[in-house]
């Protein structure tokens, strides 16, 4: 069976990573969490006191960085330079921190190429703002994935509180308004739908859900491939 490239794109708080990596899951597939990527490099800046408006310096940070992905207990955990700074990239301001990080070309150009190389051989669900647009625009399978925003503002907040953060909520609501526009707005590979991505709107959805949805997509298109691939050459 063809191991596909499941491309999941949307704003800030849709439920992209919980989705993928639950239809990750349901389809034996790897999950590639690229926000995380660039929270990563971002907190990395942080740690060594880089200013995030230094774009030369940023590119060189991600350059000599080392991002991996691994599985524990079922649970995608993030490893910077070999150190699981899973926890640390999810918190609050580091939505905003990578929101700057992201729209660096250099940084971009780094990270692009090593997601691309991930991805190359299929079976992978990546998610983030410009997989089906510039990353992977030829993936087998595209999903924008979308919210209201006052839902998308209070998924962020109830993960927050899970973690033991208290958020205001009416300022979180904000910082999810300008995330919109900074990432929409942005010269360097803009959040966009890309025109043959499927729109799903999880507004009134579980991420499970949602799941459910997309793996059955994708199994429909897994049937598509494999019958055109044996479908004899049309007769003149």
């Amino acid at each position: 069976m063809n191991r596909l490239i499941i491309a999941i794109d949307g704003p800030v708080g849709s439920g992209k990573s919980s989705v993928a990596q639950r239809l990750a899951g349901l389809l034996g597939y790897t999950h590639l969490d690229t926000g995380a990527m660039y929270r990563a490099v971002a907190l990395k800046a942080m740690r060594q006191g880089i200013a995030l408006e230094d774009p030369a310096a940023v590119e060189a940070l991600a350059i000599e960085s080392r991002i991996d992905f691994a599985t524990s207990n079922g649970s995608l955990r993030i490893l910077l330079d070999g150190e699981d700074v899973t926890d640390e990239i999810r918190a609050p301001e580091m939505s905003q921190q990578a929101s700057l990080v992201a729209v660096v070309p250099g940084v971009r150009r780094v990270l692009v190429a090593e997601q691309r190389r991930i991805g190359a051989a299929g079976g992978v669900v990546i998610d983030g703002r410009d997989i089906g647009t510039v990353v992977f625009p030829a993936a087998s399978l595209k999903i924008y994935l979308d919210a209201q925003v006052d839902i998308r503002a209070r998924r962020r907040w109830l993960e927050y509180r899970g973690k033991g953060k208290e958020v205001d909520f009416d300022l979180l609501l904000e910082e999810v308004r300008e995330r919109d526009f900074r990432d929409r707005d942005r010269a360097i590979s803009p959040l966009r739908r890309a025109p043959d991505a499927i729109y799903v709107d999880s507004t009134a959805m579980e991420a499970e859900e949602v799941a459910q949805l997309i793996a059955l997509l994708a199994r429909e298109r897994q049937k598509e491939i494999a019958t055109a691939v044996t479908a004899p050459p049309a007769h003149r």
